[in-house]
């Protein structure tokens, strides 16, 4: 079991590890560990491997074999998803929104969860059940940076880790907000440079993104 206050104070320690969390699409699982590797080489140690191949969670767990990382489970959707991820390894679970279900699954496995919300009001659902760390998503769909700051103002109680459509280009600008502990991106880990398992590639990109924000 989890309280909704512990799964946000640990998801706030995932978050503070870096201001980028790699959003991951494993499609071979012979890929996981050196994809890992590279990436928490580059500074990025919170991975998230969404359920979206049938080689996810296989990859969760090498990827969990790997030291100095935390791998996180995304793209839960039921509560089967949710034993799972937490069978595979997983110590942080990301949806793209949020269900009673789904909730519950996270605190009765003790899955710390990072729920998606888009809007005022999905935020301030969330923030009644206790959960004061949520996931924007899909952020730029979902009006990117001034929705997310315009959030903020009614409820600066709720910190985000916008995702979808976040990328060099725009990350810092979505850092650069009070109301964000980290984001999430896929770029850090582009499918061509995994095909041609060019990992001194993807922790250049990692090492990149490990500075947004710092100085």
């Amino acid at each position: 079991m989890i309280t909704a206050q512990d799964a946000c104070k640990i998801n706030r320690e995932v978050c503070a590890l870096a201001p980028i969390i790699p959003v991951l699409v494993v499609h071979d699982a012979a890929t996981a560990r050196p994809l890992a590797e590279a990436l928490i080489a580059g500074g990025l140690p919170a991975l998230e491997v969404t359920l979206r191949t049938p080689n996810a969670l296989d990859a969760i767990r090498a990827m969990s074999e790997v030291s100095g990382g935390v791998v996180g489970a995304g793209t839960l959707i039921t509560p089967a998803d949710v034993k799972a991820a937490k069978a595979a390894g997983a110590k942080f679970g990301v949806s793209p929104g949020a269900t009673d279900s789904l909730i519950k699954a996270c605190e009765d496995e003790g899955l710390p969860l990072l729920a998606g919300a888009a809007t005022a009001t999905e935020a301030m659902r969330m923030l009644e059940k206790g959960y004061d760390l949520l996931k924007f998503f899909p952020a730029e769909a979902s009006g990117g940076v001034p929705a997310l700051k315009a959030i903020g103002a009614p409820l600066p109680q709720v910190t985000f880790c916008p995702t979808g459509g976040v990328n060099l280009a725009n990350a810092l600008d979505y850092l650069n907000l009070p109301n964000v502990a980290c984001a999430g991106g896929s770029w850090v880990a582009p499918s061509d440079l995994v095909v041609a398992d060019d990992w001194a590639g993807i922790e250049a990109l990692a090492r990149e993104a490990s500075q947004l924000g710092r100085t």
